[in-house]
């Protein structure tokens, strides 16, 4: 799957998408915005980067964040859904891990949280631990999941639609 791909999956789908990226701090959007064409599928990108742009733009709740942290599937799922009901689109992802360098011993370097959203699909997330492999690469094996991701998001919606493609 190329992201032109994805694009054309999406323009044939009717859908619009957004991402709310943090860790990646736009990098999802930039891959999706690279394609001449886009705007008629990406609607917007939110870079939420700390815990206050999460809460402001797209209503993440701070018992959530108190709660779990920022880098939570918890966080994500909140994330995706606040895209989805800030922006007239029908698909999101989310993003928030710790790139690095750092982490914790509860949250290593290379932990990101991602989130799906979709109208008539509902919500996934998942954690992967990418690992240690420094920040440059965390990020951009984090932009490649998220857009596998929405890859993913088209295909259960095309089946919604009955789309075999």
């Amino acid at each position: 799957m190329t992201v032109t791909d994805l694009l054309n999956r999406a323009r044939d789908l009717g859908v619009m998408i957004a991402t709310a990226e943090s860790c990646t701090g736009g990098l999802v959007a930039a891959a999706l915005t690279d394609i001449p064409g886009s705007s008629s599928v990406v609607e917007r990108g939110f870079v939420t980067y700390t815990n206050l742009a999460k809460q402001e733009m797209l209503g993440v709740k701070l018992t959530t964040l108190d709660t779990h942290g920022a880098v939570s599937e918890q966080v994500a799922q909140e994330m995706a859904e606040g895209a989805l009901n800030h922006a007239p689109v029908q698909l999101t992802v989310s993003i928030t891990g710790i790139a690095g360098p750092g982490g914790s011993e509860h949250k290593p370097e290379g932990r990101v949280c991602f989130g799906l959203s979709g109208l008539g699909i509902g919500t996934q997330v998942e954690t992967i631990e990418f690992g240690a492999i420094g920040r440059d690469n965390v990020r951009l094996k984090a932009r490649n999941h998220a857009l596998a991701l929405l890859n993913k998001g088209l295909l259960r919606i095309g089946e919604k639609q009955g789309d075999t493609a």
